[in-house]
């Protein structure tokens, strides 16, 4: 699955989008470069029952942003994504 795919799953799940997401960390003080992971995934399973996987690809945003490792751009296998930019605003405004 590819990392576009998981966020779009998470706003699927949740309805909020990734930059949704990113304002409620921030709110939380959890982009504050010394909170650990574990503590956003935490909060992120408890408040709204995402698995390790979907957590963990929230906290790359969370931390680090739309932008992503170009490793995978352009292939054909399953984690492909088709830009190293991350759509973050949601999937009605693509």
């Amino acid at each position: 699955m590819s990392f576009q795919a998981y966020l779009d799953n998470i706003e699927q799940k949740t309805g909020k989008t990734p930059n949704e997401f990113i304002a409620m960390a921030k709110e939380k003080g959890f982009d504050n470069p010394n909170i650990k992971a574990g503590e956003i995934v935490a909060w992120l399973k408890q408040d709204f029952g995402l698995g390790h996987g979907h957590a963990m690809a929230l906290v790359h945003v969370i931390k680090h942003g739309p932008q992503v490792s170009a490793k995978h751009v352009g292939t054909d296998g399953a984690h492909r994504d088709d830009s190293d930019t991350l759509r973050l605003d949601g999937i009605k405004n693509r």
